[in-house]
């Protein structure tokens, strides 16, 4: 187990900015810890890496306590904090010089790191330039090979993507992916395609509290609903909305039927049926059998940002 966290609690005054937590985070897997703004997610990295004390509760990384051995959990943790805090006067190359340093890491060892930080990151084009003059992307991979400059075994990373564009946000995916193969990794962030795109598991977090865990299959399951079915035909000849509604409607486990419109002589149609039924086939044997010509079929499951929702609507 990398990192556990147990009972945590951390308060602003009054409010409770996590209340009474507990998770645990296994090797080599992504966490997305996700959550709506001020839902507790940041506060709660905080915590984890050291930057905040918190009022109750305990966390151990890789079997060390933060409280009792706050270096020696430091060193196994890296952080790229949501700000991303970088000396913008420097160039690539002595920012990661300076970060090593700080960290640890023996001088004759540092160079080997460096080099490996800047292909790891994809830095090589940039590394003889000041930050202050690189793009947002490429601060956030100068951030990311700071934060992994002395190998830590745990990377975490609060809102990786924020403020990139579509192309930096496919490179750091795909960085963090490749991460993932020999770090546990924990992203906090409240952008759902990231977390769908990166993590084998998700965390969501809402008042302060655990509202949810487990994998995103597991939770789109557990929140399913009733199975929405989408059809497109070319309009048979003779055949009205309602003939076609009567038809379908003969399907075992049909629960309603509802006309989407026509179209260039396309009819479209939406068929509901109660939960874990799959009527796609029984759909394209009866279009078969009535000689109707089929032009889409898909079935709609629960996504999600529907789960998210659900969980933290009231936020």
């Amino acid at each position: 187990m990398s990192v556990s966290v147990r009972n945590l609690s951390k308060l602003y005054g009054d409010k409770k900015a996590i209340d009474d937590i507990s998770f645990e985070v296994h090797s080599s897997e992504i966490v997305g810890f996700l959550g709506p703004n001020a839902a507790g997610k940041t506060t709660t990295m905080r915590v984890i890496t050291g930057f905040l004390a918190a009022n109750g509760g305990t966390v151990e990384v890789l079997g060390k306590d933060i409280g009792e051995h706050p270096n020696e959990v430091r060193r196994l943790i890296g952080y790229l904090p949501e700000n991303n805090p970088l000396y913008t006067d420097m160039n690539v190359l002595e920012y990661l010089e300076f970060s090593g340093r700080l960290s640890g890491i023996e001088k004759a060892y540092l160079p080997k790191r460096i080099r490996e930080m800047i292909g790891v990151c994809g830095l090589s084009e940039v590394k003889h330039m000041d930050i202050g003059q690189l793009s947002k992307g490429f601060r956030q991979r100068v951030g990311l090979a700071q934060a992994m400059i002395h190998d830590p075994k745990v990377l975490i990373m609060d809102e990786p993507t924020s403020g990139l564009d579509p192309n930096q946000i496919v490179e750091i995916r795909n960085l963090i992916r490749q991460l993932g193969r020999e770090k546990t990794v924990i992203i906090s962030t409240h952008i759902l395609p990231e977390v769908e795109s990166s993590c084998s598991r998700v965390i969501i977090i809402n008042r302060g509290k655990i509202v949810a865990d487990g994998s995103t299959a597991e939770l789109q399951g557990r929140f399913e609903g009733n199975e929405q079915y989408y059809i497109e035909l070319e309009r048979p000849d003779n055949e009205s909305d309602e003939t076609l509604r009567i038809q379908f409607q003969a399907i075992p486990s049909v629960a309603s039927i509802e006309s989407l419109g026509e179209h260039n002589g396309h009819t479209r149609l939406r068929i509901e049926t109660t939960r874990g039924i799959d009527l796609r086939k029984q759909i394209f044997q009866l279009c078969v059998a009535k000689q109707w010509i089929l032009l889409e079929l898909y079935r709609e499951k629960t996504s999600l940002e529907d789960v998210f929702h659900e969980l933290t609507a009231e936020a």
